[in-house]
């Protein structure tokens, strides 16, 4: 564990500066917040929260860059400590060593909870620094916005479908704020499966013949290395270029992967997507509402694709005797799955919905998926789990039990943000 840890803190730098070889010294430069991801050899992740700004002198010189590492994905609260560290450091390099050391020193947060920090500034005297993490943080570092703004709705929707298949995916941009962002919004719209191969933001380019790698991957380039993206042998990658709103690579039949109605549906609610935070009554510019909305969305369109499947999860009532007390499959021996997969798809009326299923229920995000639900069985109270239920709940009695009438009239069905 600890070679792997040093091993990590040796390339930290590589991502903190993926562009170091296009650097000169600069005397104007607005500071700039990214983010990036390392994966360690289990498969766990940790963030990397960085915040580049010029040191404060005379003359041209180099920026710097402060970087937070933590299993933890508390981007706003890292944000606010990183606000903090370029105050002081535009007063004096000296004072960013006892604020951090104070911050290190402070519990960390539980979820929904605030810590107060005290922390001496020259000039002002004690501040009181408070630092919240909130209780549901999926959407907390997530700016959709950026990611609409950066492609067209019927680009976005089938760089979606094609992570949806678990294809190798590339991203590039100029910037490395906006290339973070995307890939963490589009990671966010595909709750409540969560992407479980290799997933690196901002790639740097010492290390670009990953995407040379047979498995999938979601990866974020600079549009500086694209020159030597060319001359790689990479084949069925979607390379989607954020600073134009265009694909450079693709396999054609992007636009054919999901189920009609459900994707013209969906498409009609991102259309109205600043309606609708209007009308839920927040201001129309408001990221956070606005970032509901298209969560909401997605959420609503998972719902109608696989929102019965709790209907064909099996040995529910043994659980239920014993909640307290679950019992967890060994990994090197894992149980048999009681989910009834032919019973679940065939429940589908729609044909075009079945054969995306067919290959859907393929992918290792499907299986992560079922099998998270049939560890934690009870546990699970997230907002598709709500949403879910209540759409179980707004079917016919009859239609609980046989599901064969599950998504009639699948276009007309998207009661998106009807309860609010």
């Amino acid at each position: 564990f600890m070679r792997e840890t040093e091993d990590q803190l040796k390339v930290i730098p590589q991502f903190c500066f993926p562009d170091a070889k296009d650097w000169a010294p600069v005397d104007n430069f607005p500071s700039e917040t990214f983010s990036f991801v390392l994966t360690g050899e289990d498969g766990s992740r940790r963030f990397g929260y960085c915040r580049r700004l010029l040191p404060s002198g005379k003359g041209r010189r180099l920026p710097e860059v402060y970087c937070i590492v933590s299993r933890l994905g508390c981007f706003d609260l890292f944000s606010k400590i990183l606000d903090e560290v370029e105050k002081r450091r535009a007063i004096s390099p000296a004072l960013v060593q006892p604020f951090m050391r104070g911050i290190m020193e402070a519990p960390f947060p539980a979820p929904g909870r605030t810590i107060t920090v005290k922390n001496f500034l020259p000039g002002s005297g004690t501040e009181v620094i408070q630092l919240c993490r909130p209780s549901d943080s999926r959407l907390e570092h997530v700016d959709f916005e950026c990611l609409f703004s950066s492609l067209s709705l019927r680009l976005l929707l089938r760089v979606f479908a094609s992570l949806l298949l678990e294809r190798r995916v590339i991203f590039t941009a100029d910037k490395l704020s906006t290339l973070s962002q995307c890939c963490h919004a589009v990671v966010a719209l595909l709750y409540p499966f969560t992407w479980q191969h290799t997933y690196i933001p901002v790639l740097p380019p010492s290390m670009l013949d990953i995407v040379c790698t047979p498995t999938p991957f979601i990866v974020g380039l600079l549009s500086s290395s694209l020159p030597r993206l060319k001359e790689l042998p990479i084949e069925e990658v979607l390379v989607v270029d954020l600073g134009n709103s265009r694909f450079l690579r693709q396999l054609d039949d992007e636009d054919s992967i999901l189920p009609h109605k459900l994707q013209a549906a969906l498409e009609h609610v991102l259309e109205r997507r600043r309606e609708l935070a209007c009308e839920k009554g927040d201001l129309p510019n408001d990221s956070s509402s606005l970032s509901a909305v298209v969560s909401e969305a997605f959420v609503r369109f998972f719902v109608e694709m696989v929102g019965h499947y709790s209907l064909f999860m099996g040995g529910l009532e043994r659980d239920d005797e014993s909640p307290s007390s679950p019992t967890l499959p060994s990994p090197s021996c894992p149980s048999p799955s009681s989910f009834q997969r032919e019973a679940f798809r065939k429940a589908v009326t729609s044909k075009s919905l079945r054969r995306f299923l067919e290959v859907f229920m393929e992918t290792q995000m499907f299986s992560g998926f079922i099998q998270e639900r049939e560890l934690r069985r009870q546990g699970l109270k997230g907002l598709f789990e709500v949403r879910a239920q209540e759409y179980l709940d707004s079917l016919p009695g009859s239609e609980q039990r046989g599901v064969n009438k599950f998504l009639k009239g699948l276009g007309n069905k998207m009661k998106f943000l009807s309860k609010k």
